[in-house]
């Protein structure tokens, strides 16, 4: 009985102390996204619906085909699983839009609907000291409603204490959800000499989605003055992919040097 009402009561807590509390199997958590993701509520997930459908820049997850109805897609809420097992989290899995199905005969703790600054805040946390589980928990944080969480997606690149894979899903996601002092951030990352270098190549290429005025010029900068080959290699190669006029005349430059 008292054992009950201490798990009651942390439940009543903050969300990281709700979730500590809850017992092993899943914990569910739902909050608002931010203005153009929505999702099917299964395994699609897009950043830029357009008018109740699945835009351009969308995610899937699993076996999936368009059908006739151009898939339909709902405007939130999020909604992550987190698999919980020996105390610990396992597995993140996100879902944007739909409802929870019943649980068949697993153990579910359905937190319900928090804010979405709580949810961003736990998930970046999660991402810090989850091992690899921190890797899925870097995607949920970023859809969060009127959350900047670029800070600590530049935190947790530089970091030195995460898995690489966590770390370069930040580079990522910082490269596609930040604006232009994210860039900066992205440059400064390439320049920090203790960061592993395949963590370096996906800044590049985070670099390569960022609008022109901002990747193009950083791109040019790492092409023609990085230490590394491989970097500036990788550089050269995303700015070939971008048709720019600035990256042919470096091409040009450089090819008259040979």
């Amino acid at each position: 009985m008292i054992a009950s009402l201490v798990v009651a009561l942390a439940l009543q807590g903050g969300l990281a102390d709700r979730v500590a509390a809850a017992p092993d199997g899943e914990v569910r958590l739902s909050y608002a996204t931010r203005a153009g993701v929505c999702g099917n509520g299964r395994n699609i997930i897009s950043l830029e619906c357009d008018d109740g459908s699945c835009g351009r820049h969308r995610m899937s997850f699993g076996s999936y085909s368009d059908d006739d109805t151009g898939c339909p897609c709902e405007a939130g809420p999020a909604r992550v699983a987190l698999q919980k097992r020996g105390g610990q989290i396992r597995r993140v899995r996100t879902y944007v839009g739909g409802a929870w199905r019943p649980a068949a005969d697993a153990q579910v703790t359905d937190l319900g609907t928090t804010s979405a600054a709580a949810a961003a805040r736990y998930l970046l946390d999660l991402a810090a000291r989850a091992g690899e589980a921190g890797h899925d928990a870097v995607f949920p944080a970023i859809l969060a409603d009127s959350v900047t969480v670029w800070p600590d997606l530049l935190r947790l690149a530089r970091s030195t204490t995460v898995p690489r894979e966590t770390r370069r899903s930040a580079v990522f996601w910082l490269g596609q959800a930040a604006g232009e002092a994210a860039t900066r951030g992205l440059t400064e990352l390439l320049d920090d000499t203790t960061v592993a270098l395949d963590v370096k190549e996906s800044a590049v290429f985070a670099l390569s989605q960022r609008p022109r005025d901002e990747g193009v010029p950083a791109l040019i900068r790492i092409a023609r003055t990085h230490a590394s080959p491989g970097v500036r290699k990788k550089a050269l190669f995303w700015l070939g992919q971008s048709e720019d006029p600035r990256a042919l005349a470096l091409f040009e430059e450089l090819l008259t040097k040979q």
